[in-house]
């Protein structure tokens, strides 16, 4: 696992050493994603420089070094990823020299063949790239399907500019920082920004999927747009349900494609360990790991005070079972609490998923053992696991029964303000024209009427579904958390908290190959009679018994609720402070005043709501808002 960095320049302000110097710095602020290695690679006649950061996986020898340039000159790569096919690759391409054994050199040879989209479409992997094509003068940028990796660029005093993290891209001379109201209004929405948004005006995340093409000169980017080489959409609309297997033959299948993919997963030429939380997933990936592994498999969790959030029982139990060597590490409040105000610096821009504490210390802990582990995410989103899929599909059913006046009128009401929070929340729901945008109204944090974020109107991010979901409101709800929620939220919340640490985080069940298989099963398999995640649950079978699988779901989570009334209290009666809030301008002191108070008087659980403000608050108290100093 890497960083990455580069800018293409048109003009005499920098000479060769200038833009090398640029690089690096950018580089070094990428640090912590590379701690092994640092390389630039510069084409001053064309103004262009390439940086990387490496965390050594595959190939620990100078072979595996970055910037790389093909075999033939033509092509330099900046990667940052694992191509876990890539060995697969080598056989598929014409006969050549190799000078070593890492996948970044397979992943040249493949692009020098075939071509950047197709060599992208044939590799099953994790990855962010730039990529400079010599013969044609194009730097192309590129994302891998699910947004795994994360990738930034846009324009900078006349520079074009790209990095790993938002914090590469601060380190350019003429950076200027700034808030974009529309991206803070998504964040009061969702509690993260999805792509293409970022909270700094001017700065763009690459879509998941999409590559990006600039051609003979940096001022092409203002009307380039990134294209895709993969889309789930595309997927959905070919399926053949009529040929789909029998839940049983679904089992069998799962189980061989788990089988191929964490054989891959788990080749690296360091340690390799996994999260185990003791829920279906991870302990279904690291039963997985058991079979393919010919070392003993390394597994971690953590725990807390709170026997609610406390879920190292069961883990432990999980490990017993599978045999592996089981760490874990019992939190204090206070050790959490202490990581509280450094998040923002993780993230670089206001992210409101509380879970990423725990998932920043379970990474932590796995660090001082190994330098990879693969996780279980992504099984929630391939087969239906959230409870509120549910309670979707039951709600939106009920919801179709109502006359449209009804729901009409429940909107305007609603929007009046003169119903208690609850009944507002449910007429905005009630005026939801269909059930991608009841599923968005439904998973909004801060709803349009409170006007939270100043001079600009909330959204409601619906994502136009295929055809084929439109009677289908749990497959619909999938979808759209595929294209949002999982890349802009967990995804995000995993790679910035496992790099923070130096760790490579892989996670099988959403290689390319179980999420295209996962998309041609019907709903009624993947959520078998009312179970979540059936295939899963009835593949762990055949390696626990029943009692370690059927539990409440809880994942890492911790007390927030409480926290905030307790120990954060302090903390956060000062970001939230009146005064404060108007003097920065950008949020409604009223609408934030009143949700903390609510919170604090246990009148509603509010912590969702109220961590998107203080993440903000931080971010700001941070300075991360202007130029880095």
């Amino acid at each position: 696992m890497c960083g990455i960095a580069g800018l293409w320049h048109r003009g005499s302000a920098f000479t060769a050493a200038g833009l090398e110097d640029i690089a690096q710095r950018m580089t070094r602020a990428l640090a912590h994603r590379g701690p092994d290695a640092q390389g630039t690679w510069a084409s001053p006649s064309n103004g262009l420089v390439l940086g990387h950061r490496r965390l050594s996986i595959l190939d620990l020898s100078p072979a595996g070094a970055q910037p790389m340039r093909s075999a033939s000159g033509r092509f330099v790569i900046v990667f940052n990823g694992e191509i876990y096919d890539h060995l697969a690759l080598r056989r598929a391409l014409p006969a050549q020299s190799w000078r070593g054994h890492s996948d970044t050199e397979t992943l040249l040879a493949a692009i020098a063949h075939w071509g950047l989209p197709k060599a992208l479409q044939r590799c099953a992997g994790m990855f962010a790239l730039a990529l400079w094509d010599s013969e044609t003068c194009t730097l192309s940028l590129a994302r891998d399907r699910l947004g795994e990796k994360p990738l930034y660029y846009g324009r900078i005093g006349g520079d074009f500019v790209f990095g790993s993290e938002l914090k590469a891209l601060r380190h350019h001379p003429a950076y200027q920082g700034g808030v974009d109201r529309g991206a803070l209004a998504a964040l009061f929405s969702r509690g993260f920004i999805g792509a293409p948004r970022t909270i700094h005006p001017g700065l763009s995340k690459l879509p998941p999927g999409t590559v990006l093409s600039i051609r003979e000169n940096p001022n092409d980017a203002d009307t380039a747009m990134p294209s895709p080489f993969w889309a789930l959409r595309e997927v959905v609309e070919a399926r053949r349900l009529d040929t789909a297997p029998s839940a049983a033959e679904a089992v069998d299948q799962l189980a061989d494609l788990l089988h191929t993919v964490v054989g891959e997963q788990v080749v690296a030429d360091v340690p390799v360990g996994a999260f185990l939380s003791g829920g279906i997933d991870s302990s279904l990936v690291v039963a997985a790991m058991k079979q393919v592994s010919t070392q003993p498999v390394r597994t971690f969790t953590i725990g807390f005070p709170s026997r609610k959030h406390d879920e190292t029982e069961y883990a432990r139990r999980v490990a017993r079972h599978l045999g592996t060597v089981h760490t874990e590490l019992q939190l204090t409040d206070a050790q959490v609490l202490e990581l509280v105000p450094k998040m923002t610096s993780w993230f670089d821009e206001p992210f409101g998923d509380s879970s990423a504490l725990p998932t920043y210390l379970v990474s932590m802990l796995a660090r001082r053992h190994v330098t990879v582990c693969l996780s279980g995410d992504g099984g929630d989103e391939m087969f239906a696991g959230y409870s509120r899929y549910a309670r979707l599909a039951a709600n939106w059913s009920r919801l179709q029964r109502w006359p449209g006046a009804w729901r009409r009128a429940s909107a305007r009401l609603g929007a009046l303000g003169v119903a208690p929070r609850r009944a507002r929340q449910t007429l905005h729901l009630a005026g939801s024209r269909n059930g991608g945008e009841f599923y968005a109204r439904m998973v909004s944090q801060w709803l349009p009427y409170t006007g939270v974020v100043k001079d600009v109107e909330m959204p409601t991010d619906v994502i136009t579904l295929p055809q084929s979901l439109d009677d289908s409101p749990i497959e619909g709800a999938m979808y759209a958390d595929a294209l949002a929620y999982l890349p802009d939220d967990i995804l995000t919340k995993v790679d910035r908290t496992a790099m923070a640490n130096s760790l490579e985080v892989r996670i099988p069940l959403l290689d390319r190959r179980i999420v295209e298989w996962a998309w041609q099963l019907p709903i009624d398999i993947r959520r078998h009679d009312g179970v979540a995640k059936w295939p899963l649950r009835t593949l762990l079978a055949r390696h626990l018994p029943v009692e370690l699988i059927d539990r409440p779901k809880m994942g890492f989570g911790v007390p927030l609720d409480e926290w905030l009334r307790t120990s954060l209290r302090p903390w956060a009666e000062d970001l939230l402070d009146e005064r404060r809030l108007r003097r920065e301008g950008f949020l409604e002191p009223r609408a934030v005043r009143a949700a903390w108070q609510q919170h604090l008087a246990r009148k509603a659980d509010l912590r969702d709501v109220l961590w998107p403000a203080l993440m903000f608050q931080q971010w700001l108290a941070d300075g991360l808002a202007n130029p880095a100093a």
